[in-house]
């Protein structure tokens, strides 16, 4: 399969101004992830093309992304699903780009580190130096905010 990959490049030593990069690759497989096809074009076509990443694997949050209009991980989008061979990505709003898809984080952290996002236990532990135990009920409670990889897709998903 073939498409076209419209980049949002900034490089703020190279233009003032973002520009958009446009790359069209060949032999591409559906089940290709979009940060492999920006793997491709960064090893293959254009290596000034800047990006985060890590795993890979939708475990690390470092490779959030605009993905034709929507925030995602761009190693968890499968070209498949995109369902289209024009492709168009942009970094994740509401944070200052420094260079092509990377943003600076340090203000969502900020905000993060701001709401304590941790327990706080104010009582003395058990007297006997044994663990302090939980119930199933307590711990759902903040069950889902233990999933958070703290990518910052969805708050910068956020119109405000």
């Amino acid at each position: 399969m073939k498409l076209q990959l419209r980049v949002r490049r900034y490089n703020p030593e190279k233009r003032p101004d973002p520009w958009w990069g446009e790359y069209e690759l060949d032999n591409v497989d559906p089940n290709d992830s979009v940060l492999d096809l920006l793997h491709r074009v960064k090893w293959e076509i254009d290596g000034t093309l800047a990006l985060r990443r890590s795993c890979a694997h939708g475990v690390c949050g470092s490779d959030a992304m605009r993905i034709n209009g929507a925030n995602a991980l761009a190693c968890k989008t499968l070209v498949a699903r995109l369902d289209s061979d024009k492709i168009q990505i942009e970094p994740i709003l509401g944070l200052k780009v420094l260079k092509d898809l990377i943003v600076d984080m340090e203000p969502f952290m900020e905000h993060y580190r701001s709401v304590s996002p941790f327990f706080i236990n104010d009582s003395a532990p058990p007297a006997d130096g044994r663990e302090r135990l939980q119930s199933a009920e307590d711990r759902a409670r903040f069950d889902d905010t233990t999933k958070c990889i703290l990518c910052a897709a969805c708050t910068t998903s956020c119109p405000s």
